[in-house]
């Protein structure tokens, strides 16, 4: 993510004005397509612990999200549907 830069919402790669596509590695991990965030998006603590596993489609937040805490127990999870927050969430 280091190498991308994020205008209106969309990512490009530094100092370019094309529409990044391509995999993203290192603590947050996954794929952009034409800008935007597309499938399961993962995130890691610094401990190499699994932060948050989230999905993505078309750039917005669907189906289910879950966060954790540094030590590996779920802190939270839910679902969203095009972006929104949907149904009960458990804390």
């Amino acid at each position: 993510m280091d190498e991308l830069v994020k205008r209106d919402g969309l990512y490009y790669g530094k100092d370019s004005k094309i529409l990044f596509t391509g995999g993203v590695t290192g603590k947050e991990q996954g794929w952009i397509k034409g800008g935007k965030k597309e499938g399961e998006w993962v995130r890691y603590w610094s401990n190499g612990q699994l932060m948050s596993k989230v999905n993505f489609k078309n750039g917005k937040e669907e189906g289910e999200w879950v966060i954790y805490y540094s030590n590996g127990q779920v802190r939270q999870k839910g679902n969203y549907k095009n972006g929104v927050m949907e149904g009960e969430w458990d804390d």
